[in-house]
């Protein structure tokens, strides 16, 4: 659908933390990030790759949640086009003006249809990209920030939302057998996705996920991150996505925010690609190859604040019944 505005991909993430010292431990030599700046109260991550000032923010906190989950657009006309769309739907908007934000311009935050905490910016600082500096690579060697997860109550609403009012396009979708979307992978940069959505309790988010340069990047992460006794916050993987085709491991960090590094999905530019269907009880879906998920990955996922008041939001039961895949042999 067209849209009025142009919304490039997604940008950043702010998750609180309880203790940065052991966050910046996690993410910078385990997943192989890179400090930008940091505080007191705060650390800037990017990736290896990111030319911009960051893409993760850590700030100290005294519970665990996420913030605020951003995405870039071309212009800072886009943001006044996305406030009218939003306040037309009756969804109340906040603007941070520049400056209000270290390292970032003006932005436009909201609470989704899902009640997912959204940010939307032009203008991002810019700093050295490091991707050829082999010489400073460690831990997985996370190169960019790539798409979230979220987990919501009402798949369906969400994707009907993106896809009509915000200019997503869908790749792949699992189904039930009634025919309602139990998850989808929608995106705006021509990959898999800048954004899932799975049922379940929320809103809350699932993960935030980073790509990779290459598979051994995720294997020999896997050995730093047991080496520096992070042996225990692999939850899932390493293993294959049937949907998205991904190589993946999913993590969790020491206050239980969900990481997956990534690599391996598909180009998906071409105005006629048709988005690909998934039985919800096709154990290839989720595992084409490798152990299947565990509990924790359908029930647990991050809360979510307020982005007006700042508090966590409530969370709704999941409408579809059945969180986890029946695999019959």
């Amino acid at each position: 659908m067209s849209v009025d505005f142009d919304i490039i991909r997604t940008a950043r993430a702010i998750l609180h933390v309880t203790d940065l010292e052991r966050s910046r431990d996690f993410y910078i030599k385990g997943l192989g990030l890179v400090e930008t700046e940091s505080d007191e109260n705060t650390i800037y991550l990017r990736g290896l790759e990111e030319h911009v000032h960051h893409s993760l923010v850590l700030k100290k906190a005294d519970a665990p949640h996420v913030e605020v989950t951003s995405y870039k657009v071309r212009s800072d006309a886009d943001l006044d086009a996305l406030a009218a769309m939003f306040e037309k739907h009756g969804m109340k908007t906040k603007w941070l003006e520049e400056g209000s934000q270290h390292a970032i311009g003006r932005a436009l935050r909201v609470q989704d249809v899902s009640g997912i905490p959204l940010e939307f910016f032009a203008k991002m600082d810019t700093v050295e990209r490091l991707l050829q500096r082999y010489d400073l690579y460690q831990g997985a060697k996370a190169q960019r920030i790539d798409h979230f997860n979220n987990m919501v109550s009402d798949v369906e609403a969400a994707y009907d939302f993106y896809t009509k009012e915000l200019g997503f396009s869908c790749s792949e979708y699992t189904a039930t057998e009634e025919d309602k979307i139990w998850a989808a992978w929608i995106h705006r940069k021509p990959s898999v996705h800048d954004v899932a959505f799975m049922n379940g309790e929320g809103p809350r988010v699932h993960h935030v996920a980073y790509w990779l340069s290459d598979p051994m990047s995720l294997i020999h992460g896997c050995d730093v991150l047991a080496a520096l006794g992070y042996a225990e916050n692999i939850e899932r993987g390493p293993a294959r996505h049937g949907l998205s085709n991904a190589f993946f491991l999913y993590l969790r960090d020491p206050d239980g925010h969900r990481i997956e590094l990534y690599n391996g999905d598909y180009l998906t530019s071409d105005p006629d690609f048709k988005p690909i269907r998934w039985e919800l009880n096709d154990k290839r879906r989720q595992t084409f190859w490798g152990a299947a998920a565990p509990d924790c990955w359908f029930n647990e996922a991050s809360t979510v604040l307020d982005v007006h008041t700042g508090k966590p939001l409530e969370t709704v039961a999941g409408k579809l019944k059945q969180a986890k895949p029946i695999f019959i042999v």
